[in-house]
């Protein structure tokens, strides 16, 4: 499961907006924020996102485990 409000946060650190990390995903606006909700991407979506974002620890923000 995706760490949504840490994605957010990376995001907002980079200055950048969801708006255009769905663009450089080549996504809608409406498509990612649908996956921002549900908190599913797919493998291309989070490589690309790793790459954009310079994301150092992938596995804490792509492969988050809540309540564990």
């Amino acid at each position: 499961m995706i760490d949504t409000m840490k994605l957010r946060g990376i995001i907002s650190e980079r200055g950048l907006s969801q708006r255009k990390v769905a663009k450089n995903l080549g996504m809608t606006e409406k498509t990612f924020y649908g996956k921002m909700k549900k908190g599913v991407f797919d493998s291309d979506e989070i490589q690309q996102m790793i790459e954009l974002l310079n994301i150092e620890n992938p596995v804490e923000v792509f492969f988050a485990q809540f309540g564990a």
